[in-house]
């Protein structure tokens, strides 16, 4: 995050609420994208004659390019300022959900994710730098709030939009929406703040640290990507990208850790609480991710949702947590910020246990109760592993430290991403294989055929329903197996955050 400009004054007035409204209203667009896709996949895929599991990549292509823009994002603000670039950003990703809203097949579309991500990177630490250098030193906590609401809002407004959108007009519209708003945002903020530019200066730039992470994230991206239907280390693209992935990351660590200037600055994690912390918020907001990313997949797929509906379902979990979060807030001054994170962790432990115990016959109501539980632990996630990561760091270093922990969790939700979806088709493969040994072709399939038969179906009408049901039936006992590893996963982050030091109260 790029330091708040400073030599201009306050602003006041209605120029101060028209710049702070779209300036609040560029980081919700950010956010809405990260998960207003994720209920409409289905729809997508079925759209563009593709299956749901390679659908994921509109998700991941976004989520990746989006975290390895961060690292630049410190360098261009110092460069070209911090107004410039956020306008310009804005701009960019706006022509990318434009060109998003047009794409004619998978590949286009997932080649505009990968822009429209990139271009998103400078526009969430612009927006906050530009809320608190327009407020007054007094209301900059007002600032500060308002920055932070519209990143609660937009993942419950993402689902519900998604899939009123996906259900009622065509998917392209979800991309289609940003334009106008994108375009007033630029507008309005570049005339109301061209005249409180930052100043710039040359910086060097770290090229080889940075195209050193493309080649390592992007070519693991691409390996989780590809690995599930290229049957992983059976196919020779799969090692390569392997390989590659691996000696450009050992490069990259070598690099970073000796450059004078480099894009990403490793030497943090040779704090405890940042290393412990870092590693605690990248794998609990994985884990996180993929959940919210696998819910909707189940619900629409195997259990006939619409995507309206997969969103309301989606929806509790952010509305507990925009209540919830003021309070924490508040609270988190008196608070130690590992007690907080205990909360988070056990609130996401028992939310994914509760799906544990999920049927194919569960309601609305059991789907939505796990919901409300994650919105108490969304309500104090971020804000505690924040606190406990950025312990102790100067604060003259507080945004290359921020924009490190951010890069580690966007990535580590987009690899978690692939995992997932490939970890739920091979549960199910499994699943499907067990229910085939136990029914085998005795006395249970012959019951099952013959009754099916007695109420008029062929036997090949009664063999295709025997099939979808157990297919159904795999599907579900693969979700509740990964329902079941993310509550342990959980249940183990409570351990490793009780490793880090008391932070100093903020």
């Amino acid at each position: 995050m790029a330091s708040a400009p400073a030599h201009a004054p306050p602003l006041g007035g209605m120029r101060l609420a028209m710049v702070a409204l779209f300036l609040a209203l560029g980081t919700f667009m950010i956010v809405l994208d990260t998960t207003i896709a994720n209920v409409s996949l289905p729809t997508i895929s079925g759209n563009l004659g593709v299956s749901s599991d390679t659908s994921t990549w509109i998700v991941t292509s976004f989520a990746v390019s989006n975290g390895i823009a961060l690292p630049l994002t410190g360098w261009l603000m110092g460069r070209f300022g911090v107004v410039r670039v956020f306008c310009t950003a804005v701009l960019l990703f706006t022509a990318a959900s434009f060109l998003c809203g047009i794409a004619w097949n998978l590949p286009s579309l997932i080649l505009f994710r990968i822009l429209q991500g990139a271009a998103a990177g400078p526009v969430i630490p612009g927006s906050q730098a530009l809320l608190i250098s327009v407020f007054p030193p007094n209301r900059r906590a007002t600032a500060l709030g308002i920055w932070s609401m519209t990143t609660l809002v937009a993942p419950i407004a993402g689902p519900l939009l998604g899939g009123y959108i996906s259900d009622n007009f065509h998917w392209s519209l979800i991309f289609l929406i940003n334009v106008p708003f994108g375009l007033l945002t630029a507008i309005v903020c570049w005339l109301g703040l061209r005249r409180r530019e930052t100043p710039m200066r040359k910086l060097p730039i770290d090229g080889v640290g940075m195209g050193l992470l493309v080649l390592w994230v992007g070519g693991l991206q691409i390996m989780l990507d590809l690995g599930k239907n290229a049957d992983w280390f059976n196919s020779t693209i799969i090692v390569v990208l392997a390989i590659v992935a691996l000696i450009c990351f050992a490069a990259w660590v070598i690099w970073e850790l000796t450059d004078a200037n480099p894009a990403v600055d490793l030497s943090f994690f040779a704090r405890r609480n940042f290393a412990l912390g870092c590693t605690a918020y990248c794998l609990g907001y994985a884990v996180f991710f993929a959940n919210i990313l696998l819910l909707p997949l189940w619900l629409q797929t195997q259990l006939g949702y619409t995507a309206s509906w997969a969103g309301l379902i989606s929806a509790p979990g952010g509305v507990v947590a925009v209540i919830l979060t003021p309070l924490v807030a508040r609270a988190s001054a008196r608070i130690d910020a590992r007690w907080l994170a205990t909360i988070a962790f056990v609130a996401f432990a028992t939310s994914y246990a509760m799906r544990s115990g999920f049927t194919q016959t569960v309601s609305p109501w059991d789907l939505a109760l796990p919901q409300f539980v994650q919105g108490i632990g969304m309500s104090t996630f971020f804000l505690a592993m924040l606190t406990i990561t950025l312990d102790g760091i100067p604060p003259e270093r507080l945004p290359s430290a921020t924009g490190i922990s951010n890069f580690a969790r966007i990535v580590g939700g987009s690899f978690a991403a692939s995992l997932v979806t490939t970890g739920w088709d091979r549960r199910e493969a499994i699943q499907q294989s067990r229910l085939s040994e136990a029914i085998g072709n005795g006395g249970p399939l012959h019951f099952a055929t013959d009754t099916l038969g007695a109420r008029g179906l062929s036997d090949v009408q009664a063999a295709a329903t025997i099939t979808r049901q157990m297919v159904g039936q795999a599907y579900l006992l693969a979700s509740i197996d990964i329902f079941r590893l993310s509550a342990w996963l959980s249940g183990i982050l409570v351990v490793l955050i009780w490793w880090t030091r008391r932070p100093r109260r903020q």
